[in-house]
């Protein structure tokens, strides 16, 4: 087991050297493919074959997912009618390590023919696919990780490090925000976070309970349980909220006051509660709740009228936690 841990280590230092290797190749022609990605008025196709051909499919989808309309082209697939993907407003960034398989020997004057830019990624500066490449970006490695030096390892690293660095340079340049990826991960918690207001998951109607601040803590028990809730709004004539009544503030009188039942909710409810609007973010309402160290906020609109009532429950179902 020491070997193994041993060969683990020397594994991370070849892939991290192949990594830094990349830092001083970063500079014209960089730029140019970043320049080019950015003014593209059509999308960005990435090709690719075998181990680098997953690493493209990863860039591509990240490309796709941070603003950038991308697909990935297989290059065998191109020669068999999925070249009718491409049109001559696209970029098409090709990788392969060697730049000389014959599905992308294949494809090169194909793409010439369409009249695209290409950009090539390529462990090979004087492979065919260099040649035929209106920018080329080096990610060739000394070694790779694999004993054998067949398996893509060190190779595939760098590549995925390149790609990573192009689609990050992307994204600044264009202000991709936060909400911009949410909108693009609507189902990621991310997403959720950004996108999910109050409103979209607070309890209305029935499931709602509003009481009168002069009601019964009887009747109010009974509004309750009747909603299923764990405390009622509690609001005054104008129907303003004035208190909520909770299952806490039920504990602790029915200890000492033998009437609780009879008495007015007003009397016994907590005042001033803590209230959230309907537009607020429900990740900020959370918060809310975890600072205050409460499990029910009431929400209101602008005249301060109950409109709904979140419950920390609520939170757990909509998956912000």
């Amino acid at each position: 087991m020491k070997n193994t841990i041993k060969r683990a280590r020397e594994v991370f230092d070849i892939e991290a050297e192949a990594i830094k290797a990349l830092k001083p190749r970063v500079g014209a022609n960089f730029n140019k493919a970043v320049d080019l990605l950015f003014k593209t008025k059509g999308r960005v196709v990435v090709s690719g074959m075998g181990k680098t051909g997953i690493i493209a499919q990863k860039f591509s989808a990240t490309l796709a997912s941070t603003g950038t309309p991308s697909l990935f082209l297989h290059s065998a697939e191109a020669s068999h009618g999925d070249l009718g993907k491409v049109t001559v407003q696209d970029v098409v960034i090709v990788v392969s390590n060697s730049g000389g398989t014959a599905e992308i020997k294949q494809l090169l004057p194909l793409l010439k023919k369409i009249g695209c830019r290409i950009i090539a990624i390529t462990g090979n500066i004087k492979s065919e696919l260099a040649k035929y490449s209106d920018c080329l970006l080096d990610v060739s490695v000394k070694k790779e990780a694999c004993p054998l030096g067949l398996a893509p390892t060190a190779s595939t690293t760098a590549t995925l490090a390149m790609t990573d660095a192009l689609a990050v340079c992307l994204l600044e340049l264009k202000g991709f925000k936060e909400k911009d990826f949410a909108f693009y991960h609507p189902g990621g918690a991310l997403g959720r976070k950004l996108l999910l207001k109050v409103e979209d998951i607070m309890r209305k109607g029935r499931e709602n309970p509003i009481v009168n601040e002069n009601q019964k803590v009887s009747q109010v028990l009974l509004k309750i349980t009747q909603a299923r809730a764990g405390s009622a709004s509690v609001v005054n004539k104008q129907g303003k909220l004035t208190g909520i009544f909770t299952d806490g503030d039920l504990r602790r009188h029915l200890e000492t006051d033998p009437n609780l039942a009879r008495r007015c909710v007003n009397e016994v409810m907590t005042h001033h509660p803590t209230a959230v609007h309907p537009e607020m973010l429900a990740a900020e309402a959370m918060c809310v709740m975890k600072e205050k160290k409460i499990d029910e906020l009431p929400v209101v609109d602008s005249c301060a009228h109950p409109v709904g009532l979140l419950d920390v429950q609520d939170i757990l179902k909509a998956g912000l936690v």
